[in-house]
């Protein structure tokens, strides 16, 4: 016969313990993000509002996706035996995630800024055949 030693691990309480965070730090991120994007997209549709504030919404749903896929993708938690081993490995997971998080905000943001340089670039060569005509 043999025995078979169960050992209690933390991996459901990590696991409970990372989804709401990375969900409401991706909700968060989100809304701050696309509440504030809405004067850059105006911008680049050229005062129209319905056309940019659809592709707004449309930019705030990819974020959605992207985000929370990654998080999920990453959600392995391994043998967490002790409170501290918990501390650690839920630091790690959601440090990694904050930092992705900041990078895809960044990103967001650098489109929308090169958007409306864009935008503002097709405005100005427009006003400029609109004097020489």
């Amino acid at each position: 016969m043999t025995a078979t030693i169960i050992t209690q691990t933390y991996n459901f309480s990590a696991y409970m313990i990372y989804l709401p965070i990375v969900i409401t730090l991706t909700v968060l991120v989100s809304q701050f993000l696309f509440k504030n994007s809405k004067t850059f997209m105006i911008d680049i549709f050229h005062q129209k509002e319905d056309i940019a504030m659809a592709t707004n919404s449309l930019f705030k749903i990819g974020f959605y996706l992207l985000n929370i896929g990654f998080a999920l993708c990453i959600i392995e938690f391994f043998q967490i035996e002790t409170v501290e081993r918990l501390v650690v490995a839920l630091s790690k997971k959601i440090g990694g995630f904050s930092i992705y998080l900041g990078v895809m905000m960044l990103l967001n943001l650098l489109l929308f800024l090169k958007g409306r340089k864009h935008a503002m670039n097709k405005d100005k060569i427009r006003q400029e055949e609109i004097v020489e005509s």
